[in-house]
């Protein structure tokens, strides 16, 4: 399942094929209590149908006035809700933010199907525009690239920007790919029993029919990158494990009670890991939910994932290590 994200510029460019004329705007800036971070998106049709959300839904019946009385900014320019008292009151600002957008209007534009393909191979992208002409350039999204206004240019990264490797192609692994999914990450999943791999299928997702620690390498692990372990089989979880926690991945994870995860330690602790590698497994994984379904499991899986990467520092958005050519050439495929 691709992000939210990718589901809104597809709809966009859906709508533009159909004839409509499309407005997207992107939060740029929020003060305070803003329900929305920057990078949230909402596209906007003539007539009023909207997709996304750029607030808790303050101002999205403003925007959709505007579109339909062709009243928002053309080709680009700025929109600004809550920084004044009155916009509190006219708008229903109730957490007492204010957010600034960029708002583009998208007939005509020849960037869209670009950056869709960049985002369905996994590729992030950075788009900057002028914000006084409107025209766009794109370039491939480096590590120092951030989202933003810089001097008459506004910038947006597209793509993914967070990795998921999972081990085991199961049942959980298929609810954790499909939630994960949705949340911007790019999913890898790992197996080296290829009979597990015929029937295991999420869209834009990528399987890796290898043994799990060589994945690890393979795929240039790095501080945006989560692994979570969950084939319940100690040879191949523990495989993972080893260098997973040597490595500068973000959260490492994995499947089992909490017996068997104090065993999963003590395992560990017999080859070349310290004690602080070994601490940072989070097992069992998740947050503590009661889960026993595997569905009920990823949904555990994913809150902790989240609680994690909310809890980071922020970092510069970095566009997400490219899966080598050799790991295709081996046997990975990357169903659509």
């Amino acid at each position: 399942m691709y992000s939210l994200d990718y589901e809104i510029l597809r709809q966009a460019q859906e709508w533009l094929d159909a004839g409509h004329r499309v407005h997207l705007a992107t939060v740029i800036r929020t003060w305070g209590s803003a329900p929305r971070q920057p990078g949230s998106m909402a596209a906007l049709r003539d007539d009023g149908l909207l997709v996304g959300s750029v607030s808790g839904g303050c101002i999205e019946d403003d925007l959709i006035q505007r579109a339909t009385h062709a009243e928002l900014p053309a080709p680009a320019g700025w929109l600004s809700y809550g920084l004044r008292q009155e916009d509190i009151i006219q708008y229903g600002l109730p957490c007492g933010g204010s957010l600034k957008l960029f708002c583009e209007d998208l007939t005509g534009s020849s960037w869209l199907p670009e950056v869709l393909e960049a985002m369905r191979q996994h590729r992030s992208i950075t788009r900057e525009v002028d914000t006084g002409t409107g025209q766009c350039r794109l370039s491939p999204a480096q590590p120092d690239d951030q989202p933003g206004e810089y001097s008459h240019v506004f910038r947006a990264i597209h793509g993914p920007q967070w990795r998921l490797l999972i081990i085991g192609a199961n049942q959980t692994s298929k609810a954790l790919a499909d939630i994960a999914g949705m949340l911007g990450f790019h999913v890898l999943v790992c197996d080296p029993r290829k009979d597990f791999l015929q029937t295991w299928h999420v869209q834009g997702a990528t399987t890796l029919a290898m043994m799990p620690d060589d994945a690890v390498v393979e795929i240039g692990t790095d501080e945006r990158t989560a692994i979570v372990a969950v084939t319940h089989d100690p040879k191949l979880d523990d495989m993972a494990l080893l260098e997973a926690l040597k490595s500068r991945a973000f959260y490492v994870g994995a499947l089992g009670s909490k017996r068997n995860s104090d065993k999963r330690r003590e395992r560990l602790a017999l080859f070349e890991l310290s004690p602080d590698e070994i601490e940072r497994l989070r097992g069992p994984v998740g947050l503590s939910i009661s889960s026993r379904t595997p569905a009920e499991i990823a949904v555990a899986i994913a809150a902790e994932l989240i609680q994690v990467r909310n809890s980071l520092p922020q970092m510069a958005c970095s566009s997400a290590s490219p899966v080598s050519h050799s790991l295709l050439e081996s046997g990975a495929s990357s169903p659509q």
